[in-house]
């Protein structure tokens, strides 16, 4: 609610809709849908002014200030934060990684659940053993029971299950009252789940369990919700660590051995204060961490965090009842599972549910991070000029390009490995040269999957045109700021870019870098084909089926996502589409003898058709319920939500012969929605279409579609007919 002016705030995460783990029994058992039990951390970063880089994190380099990505080049930090909670232990167990499945991480869990409801449906008989006897077993093992019985109630299915607990321990929730205790031992004798007290797992093979002391276990399926772990790469990256592996912090939650790193959740240890591996005490750790964090940020001096001794604990029975326990007390109830479901949902409506921000008045940079030299070098960025000044220097440019991998190729006389003021191109004897250039600013706040969009996007006129890309010149705008995060940024989305251009053999042969107040990228690019092959926008002919080869609405989901309206999973599907390469699909349209072909961007599927249309001069029948579509993208329109091209692109509805008929369709808006690295359109001869579309989607283009088809020309009427 109050950002940092001049701090970069970026959160890495491998999931872009994070899950609540105090709703995940809820949700197992049924009572909560995905979105109820789930933050979506796309809106939550546009409130905050935060970037989303969703990857998984593989290690720090300390040393270096970099978080390491197993997608992505090292991200540079100043001050770095982790929180990233736990995993039940299993790497001390044989045969337990491999044949049970561990409630955490959440998102991997959910997904072992749907096979395992499937499995439910479909068996005669199958035995559940949940191994832990905490409060998290418990809970796991009631919802679960919940939700099947009524499932198998719902489908009238006929599958005899068996649920047990096994622990190690003496009792059940060993950390709660005993009169806690006495209560669940006794809900789950009513619900027939049998417990095995003093049952340590030491080994587990296909189907058994061996334990000591104790008899060994048979299971069909088997959960593992045991004490937490921390992962490897915390004590690899030298971080100071206790003796369970989690990172040891001072009372103001920062590493003891590293003042830059801060952590919070289960995967720290405060040092003077352990407490138990809680949701409870992360919650409470929020606050504390980001006063500190801010603290840091200006150099004063961070604040002591003491956690509470006692804490409430409510526990869940499946359906909608609970207990609640704290010190030696316990209580159960509807009312208490109420109770729960209240605190859950009002914790959740936080993030769910976020208020207009209103922008800082001013921008500066903390002092203490600048330092004196940087702040001197930011009071001269409002007197650069805007000729030889808006260039970046020649030293960041150096930097940066001995950074990145560049594709070599023999047909590339002069380039960036022999420069010269210009680079030479062989063309092949019989080849012509086809060259195009894109350029536009970014849209979302990651600089390394916005080069990748954007190089793709930029390539896209030359395999629309059935060649091959050969070389790429850059063109980049960098926003303003210290020379270090000039350097940082410049590198993200040229890493982003290069990492295109390799997919492609495409090399790299220069280009010009600016300054400027956003970033912006694109690439003038040189490709070769045989002009005998080459696919034109005219050439359709009547009978061939137009084909587009991936789905709809880029423009409508980004506008969205500015506005916090677009779901995270909606933005992901987005990027996924944007970053599949044209590459496939121009072949095989060439494979396939397509008579036209051109990719579909910023004027909209409608725009681009009546280009073909015109350049060959046809008659077309689009069929609208047949255009593949982005998720979400209906959801959006829906809610009025168009790009800001849209009105522009709305004027080309003059080209449908059948407007009236067609104005009050849902899919309507779609045929003016701009595309960012959108699909390629061409048509092909009828007989071939089908073989085509198979050959498309087994290519990886699961979404390509027959969307129209080529009539006759018909004089004096518009060219676009739009089936219903």
């Amino acid at each position: 609610m109050r950002p940092l002016p001049g701090v970069r705030l970026t959160l890495i995460s491998k999931d872009v809709s994070t899950p609540y783990s105090g709703m995940l029994p809820g949700f197992v058992a049924g009572h909560y849908s995905f979105e109820e039990a789930h933050i979506d951390l796309r809106p939550l970063c546009q409130f905050a002014g935060a970037a989303l880089y969703a990857d998984s994190v593989i290690g720090v380099d300390l040393a270096n200030k970099r978080v390491l990505c197993a997608h992505r080049p090292a991200v540079s930090f100043d001050l770095l934060s982790i929180n990233i909670g736990s995993t039940p232990r299993a790497d001390n167990v044989p045969g337990a990684a491999k044949y049970s499945l561990p409630v955490k991480p959440i998102d991997r869990f959910l997904k072992g659940w749907e096979r395992f409801v499937a499995q439910v449906l479909q068996s005669g008989k199958l035995k559940l053993v949940v191994v832990g006897g905490g409060a998290g077993g418990i809970e796991l093992t009631l919802a679960t029971r919940h939700r099947l019985q009524t499932l198998l109630e719902q489908y009238k299915a006929q599958c005899q299950l068996e649920f047990h607990i096994v622990t190690a321990t003496d009792k059940i929730l060993p950390t709660h009252s005993p009169g806690a205790q006495r209560k669940f031992e006794r809900i789950l004798c009513e619900r027939d789940i049998r417990v095995h007290l003093n049952h340590r797992v030491v080994e587990v093979d296909q189907r058994v369990m061996h334990c000591k002391p104790g008899q060994p276990v048979t299971y069909d399926v088997a959960f593992w919700v045991t004490n937490a772990a921390p992962p490897p790469w915390i004590a690899q990256s030298g971080l100071q660590t206790d003796a369970e592996g989690f990172i040891a912090l001072n009372d103001c939650l920062q590493s003891v051995s590293h003042p830059f790193v801060f952590a919070a959740g289960d995967v720290a240890a405060v040092k003077n204060h352990p407490s138990p591996k809680s949701g409870v005490f992360a919650v409470r750790q929020g606050r504390p961490l980001a006063k500190n964090l801010r603290l840091a940020l200006g150099g004063k001096p961070l604040q002591q965090f003491v956690p509470q001794k006692q804490f409430l604990s409510l526990i869940s029975t499946g359906n909608k009842y609970a207990v609640a326990s704290r010190s030696w007390w316990a209580l159960e109830g509807e009312w208490v599972w109420r109770w729960k479901d209240w605190i859950d949902r009002r914790w959740m409506r936080q993030y769910q549910h976020l208020p207009e921000m209103v922008p800082p008045a001013e921008v500066a940079v903390p002092e203490p991070l600048a330092g004196p030299e940087a702040l001197k070098e930011l009071s001269t960025m409002a007197e650069r000029c805007g000729g030889c000044g808006a260039k970046v220097g020649s030293d960041i440019l150096t930097r940066v390009m001995q950074r990145l991998s560049l594709v070599e190729r023999d047909d590339v006389l002069i380039g960036l490995r022999s420069p010269d003021d210009a680079a030479a191109i062989a063309v092949p004897p019989g080849m012509v040269s086809i060259q195009t250039v894109d350029f536009f600013r970014s849209f979302i706040n990651d600089p390394y999957v916005f080069g990748a969009v954007a190089a793709n996007h930029s390539l896209g006129d030359i395999l629309a045109m059935g060649a091959l890309p050969v070389s790429a010149l850059a063109i980049v705008t960098v926003p303003y700021g210290l020379e270090a995060k000039v350097e940082e940024q410049l590198y993200q989305v040229m890493s982003g870019a290069v990492r295109v251009l390799a997919e492609h053999n495409t090399a790299l042969v220069g280009g010009h870098t600016a300054e400027g107040p956003e970033l912006a990228f694109g690439l003038a690019v040189h490709g070769v084909a045989d002009p005998k092959k080459l696919l034109r926008k005219g050439g359709m002919r009547a009978g061939d089926c137009l084909i587009l080869t991936k789905p709809l609405g880029t423009g409508a989901l980004f506008a969205a996502d500015m506005r916090g309206k677009a779901k995270g999973k909606w933005i992901q599907t987005a990027l996924t589409s944007m970053l599949q390469s044209n590459r496939e699909a121009s072949q095989c349209f060439l494979r396939y003898q397509a008579t036209a072909c051109t990719d579909v961007t910023g004027f909209g599927l409608l725009g681009h058709l009546v280009e073909m249309v015109k350049a060959s001069s046809a008659h077309v029948e689009l069929s609208l319920p047949n255009l593949p579509l982005l998720d979400g993208l209906l959801e959006v329109m829906g809610a009025g939500i168009v790009s800001s091209l849209q009105p522009q692109n709305l004027r080309l509805r003059r080209a449908i012969r059948n407007l009236e008929e067609v104005t009050n369709q849902e899919r309507y808006p779609i045929l003016f929605d701009p595309q960012t690295a959108g699909a390629l359109l061409a048509s092909v001869p009828g007989g071939r279409a089908e073989s085509c579309l198979a050959e498309l989607r087994s290519a990886g283009y699961l979404q390509a579609a027959i969307v129209g088809e080529v009539k006759t020309p018909s004089e004096d009427l518009p060219p676009v007919s739009v089936k219903c």
